[in-house]
């Protein structure tokens, strides 16, 4: 067999075959051997035909057929495994010349990644906010704590801002009572927007067994999104009395003695999770600096199918099971579609961009994963789809999904390595260190959140 390639623009080629008539021998054969299984010749038993009988009863191009479509995906790979190329995505294979006897020649274009050119990145430079921890943040805190330890008494008043009411609701569209819009003895806290549009207004300065109507747009249920009639009757109501910030209070809501240890301890926590972030965010804005470095072409079958896999994911998996559509998702965003379909396609350019980049990377630097970096990143993703481990795993053995979560925890490294490497200060001038055991193993994890699942059509092309 003889190949050659043929680069059509960096992100495809076409490779042009040649094959000797006799190395179709072993498809030719299997071919015989697979039409004597389906076919029957009176004179002959089953499995017995010989071949010149089947070339004369079913003609010789109906084995042919048979053998090329046997044999063109071997050819296929060894003319790719030749060039070192790596494809992406299933070929267009086109058969240009089959002398029976002779010769097979055909092309196949196909989708590779491009090669990339990986520069120097130890320059890069960028800015992450402060970590700064106010006596404001640590109050709004404590004073969340503290609502979470409230307590409700039946006051004979008119309810008000705050106040915790009991009610009964109906709904009706057209006139008519809605079979799923009857509710009783629904406890609601005014002014915390977890009910209907339009409910706060309706209840305050009404007490217990005053009614009122209001007309609310419905957020789910068998009329989901049509405007209603909603009849709220408040049975009681109750005010919110929240306990004295004290010493007392401390060791009611927490491990510690006093107030001053608990606020201590909020300092600290609030301190952790600004620095979580302030690493999230050196590892998003180092990211964008890299891409800016390299010249990175994309296949646009791959961008096509990106968007679509994008859009299909939003649409009928994360939207479908808040019972939302895509128009209503548009509404309540304040997008056009049109806005909508630009940032789709944005985000997938930055994500293939992303994987092709962070591939190379993991060449260039010979980086592996070792199981339990595997084990630790399929626990989070576990963890972050509702599944128990074994349930994540067992699924991700059986759907072949092993190598793209090993990509994923790969990519996250190679992230990890350049943000290592890079120069980062937050908005005071400070060097943010990064180099800590414990922060470089988050932002390698974090790394691999980051871009794991960002590039779904590419990888399962890649897989292809």
């Amino acid at each position: 067999m003889k190949s050659a390639v043929e680069t059509l623009n960096p992100t495809r080629v076409r490779l042009t075959v040649e094959v000797p008539f006799e190395e179709l021998k072993d498809s030719l054969d299997a071919a015989y051997k697979k039409i004597n299984q389906q076919v029957t010749v009176k004179g002959f038993r089953k499995g017995k035909i010989p071949a010149r009988v089947i070339d004369q009863r079913f003609g010789r191009g109906a084995v042919l057929e048979e053998a090329v479509n046997d044999a063109l995906p071997k050819f296929y790979t060894e003319a790719v495994n030749d060039a070192e190329l790596s494809p992406l995505g299933q070929p267009d294979v086109d058969i240009t010349e089959l002398k029976d006897g002779e010769t097979l020649n055909f092309t196949a274009e196909v989708d590779i990644r491009p090669a990339l050119e990986i520069p120097d990145y130890s320059g890069i430079e960028v800015e992450v906010d402060a970590v700064e921890v106010s006596d404001e943040d640590v109050d709004k805190s404590v004073e969340q704590l503290r609502e979470r330890f409230a307590s409700t008494s039946p006051v004979e008043r008119a309810a008000e801002d705050g106040d915790v009411v009991t009610v009964d609701l109906q709904a009706k569209v057209d006139g008519e009572v809605l079979e799923d819009g009857v509710a009783e003895g629904v406890s609601y806290t005014i002014g915390s927007g977890e009910l209907l549009d339009g409910i706060d207004d309706a209840v305050k300065g009404l007490e217990a067994g005053g009614e009122a109507t209001f007309t609310s747009e419905l957020k789910g249920g068998s009329a989901a999104g049509r405007e209603s009639e909603v009849t709220v009757k408040v049975t009681q109501v109750a005010a919110r009395e929240l306990p004295a910030l004290d010493d007392e209070f401390a060791q009611l809501a927490s491990e510690f003695d006093t107030l001053d240890e608990l606020k201590a301890d909020s300092r600290k926590r609030l301190a952790g999770m600004k620095q979580f972030d302030q690493a999230t965010q050196a590892q998003e804005r180092v990211l964008d600096k890299l891409l800016e470095l390299v010249e990175v072409p994309v296949p646009e079958k791959l961008l096509e199918d990106e968007v679509n896999t994008r859009k299909h994911n939003l649409e009928h998996h994360q939207l479908g099971q808040m019972g939302l559509t895509l128009d209503k998702y548009l509404e309540i965003q304040g997008k056009t579609a049109e806005e909508f379909e630009t940032e789709t396609r944005e985000a997938a350019v930055k994500g293939i961009k992303t994987q092709f980049v962070l591939d190379e990377l993991v060449k260039k630097e010979n980086l592996n994963v070792n199981q339990e970096e595997l084990t630790e990143h399929l626990m989070r993703r576990a963890a972050s789809s509702g599944m128990s481990p074994d349930q994540f795993a067992q699924a991700v053995v059986e759907g072949g999904q092993v190598p793209l979560l090993v990509g994923e925890v790969a990519r996250g490294k190679a992230l990890a390595l350049v943000v290592e490497a890079a120069t980062v200060k937050d908005t005071n001038g400070e060097i943010v260190d990064l180099d800590d055991e414990d922060e470089e193993t988050e932002a390698a994890e974090g790394s691999a959140e980051a871009v794991e699942g960002s590039t779904e059509a590419a990888d399962e092309n890649t897989e292809a």
